[in-house]
């Protein structure tokens, strides 16, 4: 270990819990098993993904490669081992036997062969030249969680709920060994390189290795304080990585049997372990959702792709499906390649948060609204800002084109909404009537009618080419965040604060449905091009779809970083792919199938990149963190619990909080500065001190606070 450096690279939001990983035997691909049952591939030169795999039923424990790399092999709680091509991600063979959840899967070195380990308490060999089951070995008297063929091909071992750990001869399916010395399960097994020690990790906390030969124990590795989940040597044999429950990865001398470096990270534990056969990185999974890199190069550093450093407020789709714009309060818009992710270009000009974004339906344009109250008119193919439309008077929340690109209606914090020529710049009409921020607007698709919505808790229809406001919509109890025609115009749906979707008759103005689920203020809404699903993201870290029609929610795709600032549906002839935009700054790319009846949501490419550095900042105490704040504070690095929860703290602390958002990476002094007033100011208000208090605050933080969601109280 002497002269190696761990840097943690940049992670991978992988968007539900990671069972298992591996890398390819070249190490040009992660392959990432998760809790509904996909297999997704990542390429790591650019880490994009490269195959899906659907086919599962249940978490995927167990990912193999072949040893040439063209065949993945995995096994499932579904008790089903499947056999892919990786070159086009199908399903080539499905094989049965198993009467219980497989756990583990190991592919032989030496032979066209697979063992697979499973709740059935057996271990079963599979010959691949004709997909059956060739021999079943039995002994163990609990579920069996892990097999490992040795690096010669003619052994196996395994673990077990019975507590021991097996050692058996391939070739007449004999047990050679019992060592059963641990004291709660077994989890995980591991080979050494040479074949002469078995590394075991159990729920007892320990790490145990084993004389192949002997049969002996050699040494007890102590120092995780949580159920060690996963082992596994390095290909020299001279260390040991293993995750556990307590959320680390430690590195283990073999010879010593000492912890030589404890790697922190992840939000919850770590449940498997993969080492790149390149020598240069190690990737840890997690039910926190993510994947993380561990750079194994000394001084080495990787990008993965490069995303947006603050918070995503909106995402939308080009017309055509081939790009994605996204806009954040790192005050600028992205413009991506829809299939691969690739970051095409980056619009910067705006002196504030940029809230809203839009395609012109016609024209090469993008349209963009900012909290420095202006509206800027971008070409798409040279990023060059042709105008700048000003006449707000605060935040511009919202922009939309009409359907035909003649006009940019805008949404404001100044309770007006603006048309204006999208050609020219020029201001036509402004419409007045929300008593508040208006938050949100749309066109109806055939463009005669403009829907609003507000902070008076109230959506308003207007006639296009009037003033009027035709009809108002009342039953929200709280902020209206969104507004969306459905694609017929028949209907209009709205998303609130008080964590419900309605879903209105146009005609009517009556209230067809209401949609709960959320568990938080919902803010963004976006229905899919036939209108037969409707996409709504939360504070509460989901995403939810919902059949348009019956209002039931089919799909729930949850395990964010963060809040949902954005949510959009690319068009496509023959799959439903949806976008998301996130707090952490992350953009991602899914694909939604339709498989008998029922909806599996599935990530194809992540953008996302570093914020803004808190470490060595303690909140311990501090008043007025709300869960989204804490998140947000621990998020860059903070430490400490926070304390007693008041609404007057919270109001003071949503002004701080989004300049701390804004603060670039270079001023990490300062932020310690503003979290030290912070301390200072909410440890000592009190109810009767609010406006002294809030006045203190304004007098050294001047600016505007990105507000999506107002929660529910």
């Amino acid at each position: 270990m002497t002269g190696v450096q761990f840097g943690e690279l940049p992670y991978l939001i992988i968007g539900d819990i990671v069972h298992s990983c591996i890398f390819s035997p070249d190490g040009e691909s992660l392959a990432i098993g998760v809790s509904s049952g996909l297999i997704v591939v990542y390429s790591t030169q650019n880490w994009v993904i490269i195959q899906s795999m659907v086919g599962h039923r249940g978490l995927v424990g167990g990912l193999v490669y072949s040893v040439n790399g063209k065949r993945i092999v995995s096994g499932s709680a579904d008790g089903t081992v499947r056999i892919w091509d990786t070159e086009t991600g199908v399903c080539q063979h499905v094989l049965t036997d198993h009467t219980g959840s497989v756990h583990s899967i190991a592919y032989s070195p030496e032979k066209n062969q697979v063992a697979s380990a499973s709740e059935d308490k057996t271990i079963r060999l599979w010959d691949l030249a004709t997909n059956s089951c060739c021999q079943i070995l039995s002994g163990h008297e609990g579920a069996v969680s892990s097999v490992v063929y040795s690096p010669q091909g003619n052994q196996i071992a395994s673990g077990s709920g019975d507590f021991s750990v097996r050692l058996w001869n391939v070739a007449n399916g004999e047990c050679i060994h019992v060592f059963g010395s641990h004291n709660d399960i077994v989890w995980n097994i591991a080979f050494s390189p040479h074949g002469d020690q078995v590394a075991s990790a159990s729920r007892d906390n320990t790490i145990r290795l084993w004389d192949v030969g002997l049969g002996n124990r050699r040494h007890i590795l102590e120092g995780h304080t949580g159920n060690i989940n996963c082992a596994l040597y390095s290909p020299k044999g001279d260390q040991i990585f293993s995750g556990s429950h307590d959320g680390t990865l430690r590195v283990w001398d073999v010879q010593s049997g000492t912890c030589r470096h404890t790697l922190t990270g992840h939000g919850n534990a770590v449940y498997c372990v993969a080492y790149s056969p390149k020598g240069d990185m190690v990737a840890t999974g997690s039910p926190d959702a993510t994947v993380r890199l561990w750079d194994m190069a000394v001084g080495g550093s990787r990008h993965i792709s490069s995303g947006h450093n603050q918070e995503v407020s909106q995402v939308k789709c080009s017309p055509n499906g081939n790009l994605i714009a996204s806009c954040s309060a790192d005050r600028t818009v992205r413009i991506w390649d829809a299939e691969t992710g690739a970051c095409l270009r980056t619009l910067s000009g705006h002196s504030n948060s940029v809230f809203g974004i839009a395609f012109s339906p016609q024209r090469n344009q993008i349209v963009s609204g900012s909290a420095d109250n202006t509206i800027r008119l971008w070409d798409v193919d040279t990023g060059a800002c042709q105008h700048i439309l000003t006449g707000h008077t605060d935040s511009v929340r919202r922009v939309e084109y009409s359907p035909n690109g003649d006009q940019v209606v805008s949404a404001s914090d100044d309770e007006t909404v603006r048309l204006w020529n999208a050609t020219t710049g020029e201001h036509c009409v402004t419409l007045n009537g929300h008593r508040g921020g208006v938050l949100s607007v749309a066109y109806s698709p055939d463009g005669s009618l403009i829907a609003t919505g507000g902070v008076d808790y109230t959506v308003h229809l207007w006639s296009v080419g009037t003033t009027d406001c035709i009809n108002t919509l009342i039953g929200h109890s709280n902020w209206v965040n969104n507004v969306k025609f459905s694609p017929g115009g028949d209907q209009l749906a709205s998303a609130s604060g008080d964590r419900t979707v309605r879903i209105w008759s146009v005609a009517t103005g009556k209230c067809c449905l209401t949609l709960t689920g959320h568990n938080d203020g919902v803010g963004r809404l976006a229905y899919s091009h036939n209108g037969d699903l409707l996409a709504s993201g939360s504070a509460d870290r989901t995403v939810r779809l919902w059949d348009a029609a019956s209002g039931q929610c089919r799909a729930v795709v949850q395990n964010f970083q963060g809040n949902i600032y954005g949510v959009a549906w690319i068009l496509s002839a023959d799959t439903n792919f949806l976008v998301t935009g996130c707090q952490d700054g992350s953009v991602v790319k899914w694909q939604v199938i339709e498989e008998e009846g029922q909806h599996l949501v599935h990530p194809c490419w992540i953008a996302t990149n570093g914020t803004l550095n808190m470490t060595g900042v303690s909140i311990q105490g501090v008043r007025g963190l709300n869960p989204s704040s804490t998140w947000l504070l621990r998020q860059r690095g903070a430490a400490g619990e926070p304390g007693i929860q008041s609404h007057e703290a919270n109001t003071i602390l949503a002004s701080m909080e989004s300049q701390l958002r804004q603060l670039p990476e270079s001023m990490e002094l300062d932020s310690v500065l503003v979290i030290k007033l912070l301390k200072e100011v909410l440890q000592k208000a009190g109810k009767q001190n609010e406006r002294r208090v809030e006045g203190r605050v304004k007098s050294k933080f001047d600016g505007r606070r990105h507000h999506p969601y107002r929660r529910s109280t």
